[in-house]
């Protein structure tokens, strides 16, 4: 019985050490989640009116090619305020948004910028299939 109890009790700590580990800190959240909503927010402004493809018109290879090295730069640019790269914001935010517990918790402290962040495409800035995750 000693040794059952003494098994669930590491097991438990071990559990608890690696929850916590895969917890997003507040520094990080606050970081991720203002990076989220630049993105958002220049995305929006990127493609309003529809202007940078013309009248339902799909743009060419060369073209979406162009769009999307201007976009990167666009990121490339932002993200750097915020200490990321595109890759490594690319491959945390998932991880930092997942802890949706952590994420209206800053958004409930900032009601200006939860406004900001409820107001955008979020189907569309990696919850929907367009592969991006921005």
């Amino acid at each position: 019985m000693n040794l059952t109890t003494t098994f669930i009790g590491v097991f438990c700590g071990i559990v608890l050490v690696a929850w916590h580990s895969l917890a997003a800190e507040p520094s990080e959240v606050e970081t991720f989640v203002n990076a989220r909503v630049e993105i958002g927010e220049m995305m929006m402004k990127y493609f309003q009116d529809g202007e940078r493809f013309g009248e339902s018109q799909r743009p060419s290879s060369e073209r979406m090619r162009e769009i999307g090295a201007d976009i990167h730069a666009k990121l490339t640019t932002l993200l750097a305020k915020y200490g990321l790269t595109v890759e490594e914001y690319r491959r945390r935010s998932a991880e930092v948004f997942a802890d949706d517990a952590a994420v209206k918790q800053y958004l409930d402290q900032h009601p200006d910028l939860k406004r900001r962040y409820e107001a955008l495409p979020l189907d569309r800035m990696g919850r929907g299939g367009s592969g991006r995750g921005y």
